[in-house]
């Protein structure tokens, strides 16, 4: 691999890490306008001038997580077509204006329209960029790199909270200024995205990564020339048996991530003793902390450890959250604030590592770097219709009833993905019968 590798161009290595740069910041900064409501929920519970209950709470979340799922099945799609740019700079606009309207105006009515609003800007997040940093790292690299890459949203998440928290309650106490801080963030962002951006090597007069590394392409089974683009590359993604696999995976797993990011601040202030509103929102933290080194390890495990194959360390670690999901019910039980950090930090790193490997670097494997938007819009897309139930399920039931069943779809998911374990994508053409993200040949791996 080292040979693979070893011509190395100064520019092409500069715009490599320039795109990985503004990527990560990009869907970074998606975390602060996303969490904005989760924190600002403490203070409108208690603001006399607003009135939201719990379960119209949980169904503006579930009005967010609705549109993010639409959107992800809609925006890979365009991503593939139009390219990273135009989808990522609209959405990151359109969030910012969500917010500032959340924060200005003040209504369950508006509250659910403008979350509708903020769900599909920030569904252009998730399938453009992972398209765009697939465009300019190879298959042999990808693990690792999505891996580090993947660290974007574990720590959006876990800067946001605390410091919407920080402006909202510390700095102003009014909860209002939590859309208003993370909204200024996200449009400091789309500026960088605006300069720094661009789609592909060949945009900038660079040769594609896959020559550059000399490295056979991920093929699709189309029977279009290979610069073609249309239906027939969406339906040979769409039909692909193990991107519908990650789909329902990820469907089982992403339930339990969105609980945590949405009502994590809530269930400590409910179920804690003695907290203040700000240590109820850094104290989920501590599941974000984790989810920077949960994808690092997975990545660079599957590359080195298991050359490129993203299977085992996804079953692996899917059946490690099973008993660390269990596990968070005893311990939110017991009261104790140490407990509760550490029980988060260990679901943290079990799940964000196969979350980011699912929905990141195994889906634009199996994808392939040209339909990579699709594949990896329609597994976010399956993931976040099992995240509106992490958005509703905590407005309705107990903690204790919710996370059970978290960890019987995580343990489900860790079985279905262990027949796996020796499978890779296609890297020649198939012969003609032959269907995509079949196990390759012995001498390919």
């Amino acid at each position: 691999m080292s040979s693979l590798f070893s011509v190395r161009n100064p520019r092409f290595e500069r715009w490599r890490w320039q795109i990985f740069a503004v990527t990560w910041l990009a869907y970074a900064a998606f975390y602060f306008t996303r969490k904005a409501f989760s924190v600002a929920k403490i203070g409108i519970e208690e603001d006399s001038t607003f009135e939201l209950t719990r379960e119209m709470m949980a169904n503006i979340d579930a009005s967010y997580l609705i549109a993010y799922a639409i959107g992800q099945f809609m925006w890979g799609m365009f991503a593939d077509r139009f390219g990273t740019r135009a989808v990522v700079l609209g959405g990151l606009i359109a969030s910012v204006v969500a917010a500032v309207v959340m924060g200005l105006f003040h209504g369950a009515m508006i509250f659910l329209i403008f979350m509708f609003i903020q769900g599909l800007a920030q569904s252009t997040g998730w399938s453009s960029l992972c398209k765009n940093v697939g465009n300019f790292f190879s298959r042999r690299e990808r693990g690792r790199v999505m891996g580090l890459w993947c660290t974007n949203y574990a720590f959006g998440g876990l800067v946001a909270t605390p410091f919407a928290g920080w402006v909202a309650y510390d700095l102003f106490n009014d909860w209002r200024l939590a859309f208003f801080a993370c909204a200024a963030v996200v449009g400091v962002v789309a500026l960088l995205i605006l300069l720094f951006q661009r789609n592909k090597p060949e945009d900038v007069g660079l040769p594609a990564i896959d020559d550059y590394h000399r490295e056979p392409a991920e093929v699709l089974d189309l029977d279009e020339p290979q610069q073609a683009h249309g239906w027939a590359e969406v339906k040979a993604v769409l039909s692909n048996r193990i991107v519908l696999l990650l789909g329902l995976i990820y469907f089982l797993l992403k339930p339990a991530r969105y609980a945590i990011l949405l009502w994590g601040p809530y269930i400590v202030y409910q179920e804690l003793n003695n907290v203040s509103k700000l240590e109820a929102a850094a104290i989920p933290a501590a599941f974000e902390f984790a989810g920077l080194f949960g994808p690092i390890i997975l990545g660079f495990l599957s590359d080195k450890l298991f050359r490129a194959k993203r299977m085992p360390v996804c079953a692996i670690s899917l059946l490690l959250l099973t008993a660390t999901l269990a596990a968070f019910i005893p311990a939110v039980h017991s009261g104790s604030i140490p407990l509760v950090v550490g029980m988060l930090f260990l679901i943290g790193i079990t799940l964000y590592g196969p979350d980011s490997m699912i929905s990141g670097s195994a889906a634009v494997d199996f994808g392939t770097r040209r339909g990579a938007g699709t594949a990896t819009g329609f597994v976010n897309g399956c993931g976040s219709i099992g995240a509106v139930l992490g958005g509703l399920l905590p407005g309705y039931f107990e903690t204790e009833a919710i996370f059970t069943g978290f960890a019987v779809c995580t343990f489900i998911g860790g079985l279905l993905l262990l027949p796996l374990w020796h499978l890779l994508p296609n890297s020649q053409a198939p012969a003609q019968g032959d269907t995509l993200g079949v196990p390759a040949a012995p001498a390919t791996t």
